[in-house]
């Protein structure tokens, strides 16, 4: 069976977000941030991201991870990609083309989208939004989504989805990452093809799923 570690406030998000597309069954087991554990390596403390088992298992101490039969993965959207196309579907690639678009969108989240927007949802998590430092930082990620927003927003002008013209674990990653900006309203009106697209990715039926789950934990 599928394990999952992590909880549903972090980027483990996106991996039960999939679990839920596929209709897999899992296993999930909580492992709470260490900034969130006053004694990350007491005796008694939660499992953390800093308890030995966890670290043995994901050595970057960072959630989340899985447990697949004997395969452990860490990098929640390399994960999602895996587990698409380990349970085929739509979600997944058709052809070897299709594999190489869902990478490169994933990538591109990664590398020219979370840098900024994982800023943004930072500041506003630790209450830094108010501050001088915080409004710099929230400007500045702002300016930086400029060019990679514009990016996206003219595929999405022709396209419904990322791939293929149907949802997959591309739009799943990307809408996760961009989920971060979304207390930047600006931004979206800005970017009238990429709110639409969002607003399809957030509500289906999975996403909704694993948000309920999510609004349960403790913040």
């Amino acid at each position: 069976m599928l394990t999952i570690y992590g909880v549903y406030r972090s980027r483990a998000s996106r991996v039960y977000w999939m679990a839920e597309e596929l209709g897999l069954e899992f296993a999930s087991v909580p492992v709470l941030q260490a900034r969130r554990v006053d004694n990350p390596l007491a005796a008694d403390a939660p499992i953390n991201t800093l308890s030995p088992d966890f670290v043995a298992l994901n050595p970057m101490a960072l959630i989340p991870a899985i447990q697949d039969g004997d395969l452990v993965m860490h990098e929640s959207l390399a994960i999602t990609l895996y587990l698409a196309r380990k349970h085929g579907g739509t979600l997944a690639g058709q052809s070897v083309e299709e594999d190489g678009l869902l990478t490169m969108w994933t990538v591109w989240a990664a590398t020219e989208v979370e840098i900024h927007t994982i800023k943004l949802v930072m500041t506003y998590d630790n209450g830094r939004e108010g501050t001088e430092e915080g409004k710099a930082t929230i400007a500045v990620a702002n300016r930086s989504l400029k060019r990679p927003l514009a990016v996206l927003e003219k595929h999405l002008a022709d396209h419904d989805y990322l791939v293929g013209d149907r949802f997959t674990a591309a739009d799943l990653n990307l809408a996760e990452v961009l989920r971060y900006a979304q207390s930047e309203q600006a931004l979206f009106d800005a970017h009238p093809a990429i709110d639409a697209w969002i607003k399809r990715c957030q509500s289906r039926p999975a996403y909704l799923a694993m948000q309920a789950t999510r609004a349960k934990e403790p913040t």
